[in-house]
């Protein structure tokens, strides 16, 4: 018989770097999840990514254990990474902070593929560079 599903909780952490401290370990700890156990496998599965922001959505279940699923970063922090810049503009359409390649732009496509709807490479880097435009970076 499956396990009843008590709470979806959605963090974003550090990869490599979670530790106990807010705000991670009080969402957890709400949910009923063993913050500590959390913390080492997270950091343990997304060693190689360490830099990124990582999406995680943590299923708990009614005996207090859990399952969770990494996502990809998030689009824009993919763009400013490539682009090698902190943030993106506080006016998109007037102020541009980089130009952002072809090349790049389906990398970060092939990269999201996985987490976006889009049906096609093409339609992930439509998606991609309008991010891109929405955060004062143009798409050559």
């Amino acid at each position: 018989m499956a396990k009843k599903i008590v709470k979806k909780v959605k963090v974003i952490a550090p990869a490599g770097k979670a530790t106990p401290a807010p705000p991670l370990g009080p969402t957890l700890g709400q949910a009923g999840v063993n913050i500590g156990d959390f913390t080492k496998k997270f950091n343990d599965a997304t060693k190689g990514m360490i830099g990124d922001m990582i999406p995680v959505v943590i299923t708990v279940y009614e005996d207090r254990t859990y399952d969770f699923i990494l996502k990809t970063p998030p689009t824009s922090s993919l763009i400013l990474k490539a682009l090698k810049k902190e943030k993106g503009s506080g006016k998109p359409n007037t102020v541009k902070v980089g130009t952002l390649t072809k090349a790049q732009l389906k990398e970060i496509a092939e990269k999201k593929l996985v987490d976006l709807s889009a049906g096609s490479i093409e339609a992930a880097m439509k998606t991609v560079a309008g991010t891109a435009r929405q955060m004062g970076v143009d798409v050559k």
